[in-house]
């Protein structure tokens, strides 16, 4: 084929310059704007039929003008969920960082894959001084670690690291190599242990639920019971992993005395700190966590109550020995060539399960540069601040009921409507009081006026979770919540 200045059919790279500035546009006014703007609508609701319609999803063979591309992006603005409003409730991660959210711009922008020092360089030396960051706030002098796509591959990550290091022959050889092995955590942990288990092979069966007590935390006098059962029935006890804020209450199991059963059996311990690791950065709340520096492995995500946005997951390990390497690493000869003109120990990406990998140091990176660990801290203390303000608003209401004063910023509750109130000894009350979060929630989200998830848990109804994370909250917008939740729910 001769060589011409042809470019790709489609390829018009002003026409894409332009159209990225009306996008930068669009997403500065409809999401940075008014998506954070608590006069604006959470959501604006439609069932999926009519959704579909007004997206018109299908993918043609022709290509659509740059008009209609950006009406597009505004429709899908419309019709997606503003996470960032301070009137979202409903997950554990909430609100816009702006300085986090200029280095995920960045990341996409650029488009590197952090598994070589060749193609990212800027990037590898930042994770490891981020994770030495981190790993220092843990209580750690040295380790490894490694950014992970999200808090349940970390888990599982951690797992495998677990079971290799005891028997390092299931790498090659696989289930053969192994007994039976028993991992322990409670009912109140995430259900990415379950989903690891099965994944690497080891099933759900290998894990043994340890007794929580009533706030939701591991119960040390049982854990040390359930590995001298297991033990007793012929499985090697293997791995512990304890939480530090849990999902639905945000309960800190003991991590001392847990290290100490650990210690005692020489089981690995391993912190799913995803959701109360930020916790750390606070002098005032990390008593929480004592205890922490003494785990084997620890999961951490600051895209939670540091709102660094989606996603953004540290595995951390006390280890120094290159398990990690070990473990995972395949030395594909294409990639991670040892003949390299530059320091090879830099490639890192033999270290974790993926080939491609995306970049997600820079937005924490960024936004730490930026504001300041002292400002992080600030704003870690602020959420429990407000976490106290709006359960003591709460008390002063009739119709609300706490599950249980809150330890971290999950706040358990019911909304008792006025149909219900002083109908506790009734025989089915508990049926009708699990009826009202489900309704309550369809009212605000069709709404629109705020999120905020409810389940229930153990022996207990229905009941909402909020989430006091989003750092632009404010007393104005619980003060909102509790307002709406009783307009809301008024008729029950």
């Amino acid at each position: 084929m001769a060589e011409s200045n042809h470019l790709s059919p489609g390829w018009n790279l002003p026409a894409g310059e332009a159209l990225l500035q009306d996008v930068f546009g669009i997403v500065m006014e409809e999401i940075v704007r008014k998506g954070t703007d608590a006069s604006e609508k959470v959501c604006e609701w439609k069932e999926p039929e009519e959704l579909k319609k007004l997206l018109d999803l299908e993918l043609r063979s022709h290509g659509e003008k740059q008009e209609q591309i950006l009406d597009r992006c505004r429709t899908i603005i419309q019709y997606s969920v503003k996470t960032c409003h301070p009137r979202f409730f409903n997950q554990l991660f909430s609100g816009l960082e702006p300085h986090a959210l200029a280095g995920r711009i960045i990341t996409e922008t650029l488009n590197t894959s952090q598994y070589t020092y060749e193609i990212a360089p800027v990037f590898v030396l930042m994770e490891e001084e981020v994770l030495k960051k981190l790993r220092a706030l843990v209580g750690w002098s040295s380790g490894d670690g490694v950014f992970c796509p999200g808090g349940s591959i970390s888990n599982m990550c951690a797992l495998n690291l677990a079971r290799y290091q005891r028997y390092p022959d299931c790498k090659q050889r696989g289930l053969r190599a192994l007994p039976p092995l028993a991992i322990f955590t409670t009912q109140e942990s995430h259900y990415s242990l379950q989903k690891g288990a099965a994944f690497l092979g080891m099933g759900t069966d290998s894990i043994r639920l340890v007794k929580a007590d009533e706030r939701g935390k591991m119960i040390p006098e049982d854990l040390e019971k359930q590995i001298n059962q297991a033990e007793a029935e012929g499985a090697v006890p293997l791995f512990v992993s304890a939480t530090s804020g849990t999902t639905v209450l945000g309960a800190f199991d003991p991590l001392e005395a847990i290290a100490n059963v650990c210690q005692q059996h020489g089981l690995w311990l391993h912190v799913d700190a995803a959701w109360g690791g930020s916790v750390l950065l606070s002098q005032t709340h990390r008593h929480l966590l004592d205890g922490i520096e003494r785990a084997d492995s620890v999961c951490w995500n600051p895209h939670k109550l540091l709102a660094t946005g989606l996603q953004c997951s540290a595995l951390l390990l006390r280890d120094t020995s290159n398990l990690m390497k070990q473990c995972h690493g395949a030395q594909a000869t294409y990639l991670f060539q040892q003949d390299k003109f530059y320091d090879v120990s830099l490639d890192t990406g033999d270290k974790v399960i993926q080939c491609g990998r995306r970049v997600d140091c820079l937005k924490l990176w960024l936004m730490w540069k930026a504001v300041g660990g002292s400002a992080l801290e600030q704003r870690v203390d602020w959420a429990f601040t407000l976490t106290r303000y709006f359960v003591e608003k709460m008390k002063m209401r009739k119709g609300f009921e706490l599950v249980m004063e809150p330890e971290y910023v999950n706040v358990c509750f019911w909304y008792v409507p006025p149909s219900l109130r002083g109908q506790k000894d009734s025989a089915d009350y508990c049926k009708k009081l699990a009826k009202v979060a489900p309704v309550l929630k369809e009212r605000m989200v069709k709404e629109g006026s705020m999120m905020v998830g409810y389940q229930p848990h153990r022996t207990l109804p229905n009941f909402f979770r909020l989430i006091v994370g989003n750092p632009a909250l404010r007393t104005a917008d619980l003060d909102f919540f509790l307002d709406e939740l009783e307009r809301l729910g008024q008729d029950l």
